[in-house]
């Protein structure tokens, strides 16, 4: 990533874009990635055209859709529905949740910061790197994902519409 093409982010945010990037690069098979706020609002994908600049992360095949805007919307319904079942079953709070279907994968991981990270995989995807890799990703994140960071990543993805 280049510094032009996080011009006017914080170190926080590049650090963030980055993390998204390796992401993307080094687990195979990953079609969509999303990170989305607590309330449902997409903060960073891999989707090129839903970022700042020529060199954020880039998808490898269309996602749902084609859209990471559609994936977090999938993400943000999802983990409502698994949260209000662990709570139905006394379950406690709902850390992970792994869907095989029959073209694909879909992982949703909670971030500390109620946040989530929604990943799209292909039918060949290994889920144990995935959710390996995404338990990562997390554990990097979580620590910075502010609210003035979120916010900051919100008024980025809305300048760049």
């Amino acid at each position: 990533m280049t510094a032009s093409s996080t011009f006017g982010l914080s170190s926080e945010a590049r650090n963030l874009h980055w993390l998204l990037s390796n992401l993307v690069d080094e687990v195979p098979g990953l079609l969509s990635v999303a990170v989305v706020s607590s309330d449902g609002l997409l903060l960073l994908s891999s989707d090129p055209a839903q970022n700042v600049g020529p060199t954020t992360p880039s998808v490898r095949q269309d996602g749902p859709k084609g859209s990471s805007a559609d994936l977090a919307t999938i993400v943000s319904g999802l983990a409502s529905l698994t949260q209000g079942a662990a709570k139905l079953m006394d379950g406690g709070g709902v850390k992970q949740t792994m869907i095989a279907m029959e073209s694909g994968s879909l992982f949703v991981m909670s971030i500390s910061d109620g946040s989530l990270l929604g990943v799209h995989g292909s039918p060949d995807c290994d889920m144990s790197v995935v959710a390996y890799h995404m338990a990562l990703f997390v554990g990097r994140a979580g620590h910075v994902l502010t609210p003035e960071l979120r916010s900051e990543l919100r008024k980025s993805l809305e300048s760049a519409l």
